[in-house]
């Protein structure tokens, strides 16, 4: 429903960090929770976080948890997702969405999309 744009991707050393951004493509983010997934190669989609519309409420999946930082910055209608001390194993795909329904139990978010990005691919390697 919310058309995005992800932007960041690259190619990084296994311990280096790297920082995603999603944008609106024709509208804003304002007053949607975002979050991101990622499909490796051969691998199933999997969300990875998601962030309220606020900006304070929070989801990270246990592979990212520690090392993935998501954010956003209101006043450009963006969100963020800071990646730190990368692995190989988090070479994938990346994408972002508006949420489409989200459930909040004590800060701790469950969120639900329908249209992702068309992705920006985050290579590591040695």
């Amino acid at each position: 429903q919310v058309p995005v744009v992800e932007s960041g991707g690259g190619l990084v050393q296994p311990g280096g960090s790297l920082r995603l951004s999603c944008e609106a493509s024709g509208a804003r983010l304002d007053a949607y929770a975002v979050g991101w997934s990622r499909q490796g190669p051969g691998k199933e989609r999997e969300e990875i976080a998601c962030i309220g519309s606020g900006g304070k409420n929070t989801y990270y999946s246990d592979s990212v948890k520690g090392r993935f930082t998501i954010s956003r910055d209101k006043t450009k209608s963006t969100v963020n997702l800071q990646m730190e001390s990368l692995k190989v194993e988090d070479t994938a795909v990346y994408y972002c969405a508006a949420a489409s329904f989200v459930r909040n139990f004590g800060g701790s978010l469950s969120c639900s999309f329908d249209s992702w990005g068309q992705g920006t691919q985050v290579t590591v390697s040695p």
